[in-house]
């Protein structure tokens, strides 16, 4: 008897660590990572979409590493507020949209707009998805 209570408190064991790291590699796979990983990823995404040459891409990306550094910071300042935290991360990004068109050309600069204008619909869209408790994604 002690033996099988030991074998199912092992087994449980076993499948409670399985399933944390499962949650830790969703959670990187969502945008998370160091700050340097996602400012990888969004200027290989820029540069797909926009074509930027390699001295556009080495500016683009320690702006976008003084972003992450930065919004690290406001999330501990932030204290848990959600509603501050929120409207400093949205000055924060315009500020770094700002400093990215500055240095593209008025080709690229077009297919950045457009291209903020399409994750903001995608974002409204899934924030109406929550809104909803998952029923908008019935719905389509």
């Amino acid at each position: 008897m002690k033996k099988l209570l030991i074998i199912c408190g092992l087994l449980f064991s076993v499948v409670t660590f399985a399933q944390a790291q499962d949650g830790q590699g969703q959670r990187q796979g969502r945008g998370m990572g160091t700050p340097e990983e996602r400012a990888k990823r969004q200027v290989d995404n820029l540069t797909e979409k926009l074509k930027l040459t390699e001295d556009q891409k080495t500016k683009v990306t320690a702006i976008y590493a003084e972003q992450g550094a930065s919004m690290k910071k406001l999330r501990g300042e932030a204290n848990g507020d959600r509603d501050v935290m929120m409207a400093s991360m949205t000055k924060l990004n315009d500020a770094t949209d700002v400093k990215i068109t500055t240095l593209l050309t008025d080709d690229q600069k077009k297919a950045f707009t457009t291209l903020k204008e399409e994750r903001k619909e995608q974002q409204k869209k899934r924030m109406e998805g929550r809104g909803q408790g998952g029923q908008g994604q019935a719905k389509q």
